[in-house]
């Protein structure tokens, strides 16, 4: 399996999806470019990269005039390994959440061909749980108990704000 592809239909449907928020005036959100330096060439002279900075998070932008903040992130197993979060976007979405943002993960569970939106506080205590020894993944029954599942409506594919709204009406964002 190519890893470098991976995720890759889930990307282009979240960055479809935030298109269709900017085209509609709902929202303005961004993919966040992973900064790189070039560190040289090979012999079919393609550039050899590594980041050159930690990364943040995948998906930045504005809704209802709050900032919005989140990573994406897919799974075939039927469990979302914390480990595909590294520290430094742990530390960003909590550092984001403390400044007045939305800060979530969208998890494509390809699965069950769901995907479901962990709001950062959700996140956190699972991470907590993990470091004092509990287990170091999200099974899906968690996901589908506790976390939001995310739907197509509205006419967009991936409706997450639908959700985002819920939580800031339940004054969780």
């Amino acid at each position: 399996m190519n890893h470098g592809r991976r995720g890759m239909s889930f990307e282009n449907t979240v960055n479809y999806t935030n298109n269709l928020y900017n085209h509609k005036g709902k929202a303005i959100i961004n993919k966040r470019p992973t900064p790189m330096k070039i560190i040289g060439k090979t012999r079919g002279n393609q550039h050899l990269c590594i980041f050159s900075e930690k990364s943040t998070v995948d998906y930045d932008g504005i809704y209802l005039g709050k900032p919005v903040v989140f990573e994406a992130k897919t799974t075939k197993l039927k469990r979302f390994p914390l480990d595909m979060i590294t520290d430094s976007q742990v530390e960003y979405l909590q550092q984001a959440e403390k400044h007045g943002a939305v800060s979530f993960v969208l998890i494509e569970m390809r699965i069950v061909n769901d995907v479901f939106l962990i709001p950062n506080n959700m996140l956190q205590k699972y991470l907590k749980a993990a470091n004092k020894g509990a287990r170091k993944s999200i099974p899906l029954q968690d996901l589908e108990i506790y976390a939001h599942l995310v739907t197509t409506q509205n006419g967009v594919p991936l409706d997450y704000l639908s959700v985002v709204d819920k939580l800031i009406k339940e004054g969780v964002a």
